[in-house]
């Protein structure tokens, strides 16, 4: 009876799901299937228009236009299509020698993109104001980035009744040693790099001076270079800008204008009167304006004609071996072998969006690399971040460009093991013992923490990735591996900072390391091919249908998530170094 109720139980859950899925993805279907039906057509640009930008639309590396996205998430709702942030600096830059677009119309009440993307975007701004077309902003409410970005405008507007909260630059770091110590769990943490700070939350319940020192300077250099735009555009000093915002200064409208941070508060009506006397036209619905994506779609073409290529290799996310998501070995070594293999493909441009991960993953992708970079260059563009395996995989290039807002650096090693054997006792009654044929069997099960000579055991692979990790930035940026050791020590970097220690190149983005490489290759007309492939939303979807059933059976079969609990804890077991930055710091702005 006990194993039919059991059985009875499992098939009404499963038919439960399978019904709610198939649901999900016939509305999904319909929905996508109606967006490609009303997206297909390309937009038509008029022969006098504006161009608006509106910030809020998102700009990523990549961008997302697959019309089955939502069906990845179950979402009645069909996915936010994402421009890719390439394909945004191109449009812009057309604009400016574009004489259909008469002016653009910068809309940033919110922002909706990383903050190395911002500056991108802000440095193809200036380049188009620079071609003698103006640039309007306006604004309900000024975010700090927002307001960062319209001060490349002539003129900067805001609603009369908005304001703006424009505090500096900050971040906030969690430790949880002590609610570990009452859940009876420790960590070791093994490293090499007194910067090092990854995983310090895990071991102590402050930071350390060294970690709040780093933290300081990279602050201070990111808002050094947002300041100096705001204040370079304003025509007002540094000192007089910190002063307004340490004193709290900054805050509605009218404070902006009285310091000249806006050039006037208008209404809703006002701002388009304005638009209209600029577009020379009487009524606002006579204005002609297009987005940044219509016109991205419309003029930023492939050009299918030519038969040399230069490949971009999206390394974005954490670095592992293997796996679904971010930058894995398994995926890009083979990418990497067949963009060697293409004898159309004359250069790579590496763009690194990420904070590292599996230092033996990123030796194997770079491993690839020198092999490729053997017959074609290899010019590294850095968005958010490039710090400790993203900058491993970077090092060895013929040349690398950074934003000035970029984190990068942290060239240090960690391993990090855990001991949950106190919390199994404390909180399950579980008492632990090992049976060992050696004496030291038993240093990863996790139930015991490393005694000292294990602990130096340990020491020795970090020690050891460390000393291959700075050799090999050496031989990439032609430096002696003791000033590599100097700026290195795990410390993370704006780019700005990166710049001047020799760690970058070139100020600049993603299309200013793509004209570079068609320089190098001397290309003056090519075809660009992105790798690795996207993956489908539909690969996605049935990932999703996966983990919906190992639910199901979960469910069914109770004791199972404990086995799988524990499973996933004793997989955890120490045995790789990782170069990885501290933390993913998130910016408000």
């Amino acid at each position: 009876m006990k194993s039919f109720l059991k059985s009875l139980l499992a098939a009404i859950i499963g038919t439960f799901i399978a019904l709610g899925v198939c649901m999900f993805l016939f509305i999904g279907i319909i929905g996508s299937l109606a967006m490609l039906g009303s997206n297909d057509s390309e937009p038509v640009i008029p022969e006098s228009a504006i161009l608006k930008i509106d910030m809020s639309k998102p700009i990523a590396e990549r961008g997302n236009d697959d019309p089955f996205s939502g069906l990845s998430s179950f979402s009645f709702e069909p996915a936010q299509k994402s421009l890719p942030l390439l394909k945004a600096v191109q449009a812009i830059e057309k604009a400016a020698t574009d004489p259909s677009i008469k002016f653009i119309y910068l809309t940033v009440t919110s922002v909706n993109t990383g903050i190395s993307q911002l500056e991108e975007v802000r440095n193809a701004l200036i380049k188009f104001r620079e071609s003698g077309k103006p640039i309007i902003a306006y604004a309900t409410n000024y975010s700090q980035g927002a307001y960062y970005l319209a001060t490349v405008a002539d003129k900067i507007y805001i609603q009369q009744d908005g304001s703006a909260q424009i505090l500096g630059m900050s971040s906030n770091i969690m430790f949880f040693k002590d609610l570990l110590d009452r859940l009876g769990i420790e960590f070791q943490l093994i490293r090499h790099g007194k910067f090092k700070a990854a995983a310090e939350q895990f071991i102590s319940n402050t930071i350390s001076e060294a970690n709040r020192e780093q933290n300081q300077e990279m602050l201070d250099s990111i808002w050094e270079t947002w300041s100096d735009a705001i204040c370079s555009s304003r025509e007002i000093t540094k000192e007089e800008f910190n002063e307004l915002v340490d004193n709290l200064k900054i805050g509605n409208a009218q404070s902006l204008l009285d310091n000249k941070l806006v050039d006037e508060t208008v209404t809703y009506k006002s701002i388009g009167e304005k638009l209209c006397t600029l577009f020379d036209v009487e009524k606002e619905k006579d204005l002609k304006m297009v987005s940044l994506a219509e016109y991205a779609k419309a003029k930023v073409k492939v050009n299918t004609k030519a038969k040399d290529k230069i490949a971009i290799l999206y390394a974005d996310g954490e670095i592992s071996m293997s796996g679904d998501a971010g930058i894995t070995a398994s995926e890009f070594c083979p990418a990497i072998t067949k963009i060697r293999e293409d004898s159309t493909i004359k250069a790579l441009v590496l763009r690194v969006n990420s904070p590292g991960g599996d230092a033996q993953a990123a030796e194997m992708i770079n491993h690839e690399l020198q092999l490729l970079r053997e017959t074609k260059p290899i010019i590294v563009s850095f968005g958010d971040y490039a710090a400790s395996g993203g900058y491993w995989i970077s090092a060895k290039s013929d040349c690398i460009f950074t934003n000035r807002t970029t984190l990068t650096g942290s060239i240090g090693v960690f391993s990090l093991m855990i001991n949950y054997g106190k919390g199994l006792k404390k909180h399950l009654d579980i008492n632990s013992v090992s049976i060992n044929t050696n004496d030291h069997s038993d240093m990863f099960n996790g139930v015991r923490p490393l005694n000292a000579k294990e602990q130096q055991y340990m020491q020795s692979f970090v020690e050891d990735i460390y000393v291959k990790f700075t050799d090999l930035v050496a031989e990439g940026r032609s430096l002696s591996t003791n000033y590599v050791d100097s700026v290195g020590q795990g410390r993370v970097w704006s780019g700005a900072d990166a710049l001047e220690i020799k760690l970058a190149d070139r100020c600049g983005g993603l299309y200013d390391a793509l004209q570079y490489a068609a320089a190098a290759v001397s290309l003056e007309e090519y075809k660009i091919v992105e790798y690795p492939s996207s993956k489908s939303s539909m690969d996605k979807f049935l990932e999703k249908l996966n983990e919906a059933s190992v639910s199901a059976y979960l469910l069914t079969e109770p004791y199972r998530a404990f086995e799988q609990i524990y499973g996933e804890l004793a997989s955890f077991n120490g045995t790789k170094s990782y170069a990885r930055i501290p933390y993913v710091y998130e910016f408000t702005y």
